[in-house]
């Protein structure tokens, strides 16, 4: 036999007394002695043979191209990769490399510049370098969403854009095709920037790198923020605003959803346009003579209208008197003021009373039954008020987000109290002179069947009842 470091050669011969051949097997790197044993003994030469690594070679790399942002796993063909140290493209080490033969072997590309890379491979035995093997293609980048999704036309709103590929120090942001500020790449997944100024409106969202541009369409609008609020939500909520003809109704407008006004920090809710029946429909069996006829109402301006009645804690800020009937809580509506002082509290305040029309298209919200919903869940009324108001915003809203616009306490509207006239109207305001005026919504003392959209009351303008109160409005 024959050993090469100890370990058997193959294919040996016995040429003559003198000479033999043999395979040698594998070996780790260095010299090696050689020994050959007969029946006679073993002979041995001490670093006979010397092992040598040898040199790897690259002939391919698939793919090969793939993202300057990394993660793309190459495979690499050639020849003696076993034992390879390390994997190189364009000089920057790659990650999980994985020999699977001496032929071929797997690595993951590193972040690297666009263009094209040369691709090393070292082992014991060498350096292989396969020049230009991969290209570093700068990817196009996607938006998958915009937050949040609505601002001022004045711009400044920081927005999130997130989506893929997002490269920093190259990547440019137009809203509405106008070039936003403040860019800053925070992950290739995620950015900001903001916006710049704009005209009232839905719009498109780009944003580019050297890889391409990605749009979203409308993926950003534009809102008329009125100086007098505070924009507490932008777009409609579905969730409040459960209406999606509503919503889109008030999205058209171009104008923030829910505001505070910033005087006496009352919450408002914006009501759309739009076209209505007024007064209580033929199959109404609890309708009164002054709820007909019914007829076509167009209201052709947004406004905007209190989510809840006004309470005795937003009068008592503003007076600095509760003159309620019922108090403990100053989250009750307050009541027991009249038509005229609740005018004058609107005055002082840049407020307004709604219009009878605005008050019961915003009260049915869409709807053409008597009520928006079952009378125990959305109003206080005399089979669950126990003879007293209670604090707003307890029962369901109807589909506005509008609360107590049935039951807790009438409002008072704007109008004088008449008759409704016979034919189809616009933007109605009631009648020119009277003297008492309308009021809604019905209250606590008022029965279930009883509390309904249709309902109209005659108030005198210096009674001041403990089931009435008011409910405000405000021009956009």
């Amino acid at each position: 036999s024959v050993t090469v470091g100890g370990v058997a050669a193959t294919s040996v011969v016995v040429v003559s007394a003198t000479s033999i051949t043999a395979v040698t097997p594998a070996g780790t790197a260095g010299a090696k002695s050689v020994a050959i044993t007969t029946v006679g003994g073993t002979a041995t030469l001490t670093n006979a043979f010397t092992y040598v690594v040898p040199a790897p070679t690259i002939t391919a790399v698939t793919p090969t191209s793939g993202s300057t942002l990394g993660g793309t796993l190459i495979t690499i063909t050639g020849t003696n990769l076993t034992g390879a140290t390390s994997v190189r493209v364009g000089g920057i080490a790659a990650t999980a490399e994985n020999v699977t033969s001496t032929t071929t072997m797997t690595a993951v590309t590193p972040a690297g510049t666009a263009g094209a890379k040369s691709v090393a491979v070292t082992t014991a035995g060498g350096t292989a370098t396969l020049t230009n093997a991969f290209t570093y293609v700068v990817p196009a980048p996607t938006i998958t969403s915009v937050t949040p999704t609505s601002g001022s036309t004045i711009g400044g709103t920081s927005i999130t854009i997130t989506g893929t590929n997002f490269v920093a120090g190259t990547t440019s942001v137009t809203v509405g095709g106008v070039a936003a500020t403040a860019e800053n790449v925070t992950s290739t997944t995620t950015m900001t920037a903001v916006t710049p100024a704009g005209t009232a409106g839905a719009k498109s969202v780009a944003v580019t790198t050297a890889g391409g541009t990605a749009t979203l369409t409308n993926a950003f609008q534009y809102l008329t923020y009125p100086s007098w609020a505070t924009v507490l939500e932008g777009i409609p909520n579905a969730a409040v605003v459960t209406d999606v003809s509503l919503r889109a109704a008030i999205t058209a407008t171009n104008r923030p959803w829910r505001v505070r006004d910033n005087g006496t920090l009352i919450e408002m809710l914006l009501v759309p346009p739009g076209t209505f029946m007024m007064g209580a429909a033929a199959n109404d069996t609890g309708q009164q003579p002054n709820e007909l006829p019914q007829h076509q109402v167009t209201l052709t301006n947004a406004f905007y209208l209190g989510k809840t009645e006004v309470t005795q804690a937003v009068w008592l800020a503003e007076t600095g008197a509760i003159p309620s009937f019922f108090t403990g809580n100053t989250s009750r509506p307050v009541e027991t003021v009249s038509w005229g002082s609740c005018q004058s509290f609107c005055t002082t305040a840049g407020l307004r009373l709604p219009t009878e029309a605005e008050w019961e298209y915003s009260c049915r919200a869409d709807t053409t039954t008597p009520q928006y919903g079952v009378a125990a869940d959305i109003a206080w009324c005399t089979a669950n008020a126990g003879g007293t108001t209670h604090p707003v915003g307890t029962k369901l809203p109807n589909a506005l987000g509008l609360y107590d616009t049935i039951g807790n306490v009438y409002e008072h509207t704007s109008d004088y109290y008449g008759a409704y006239a016979a034919g189809s109207v616009t933007n109605p305001t009631g009648p020119a002179t009277g003297t008492t005026r309308s009021a809604r919504g019905t209250g606590f003392s008022s029965s279930a069947a009883g509390a309904r959209a249709a309902f109209r009351q005659e108030a005198s303008m210096t009674s001041t009842p403990n089931n009435r109160g008011f409910r405000v409005a405000r021009n956009p």
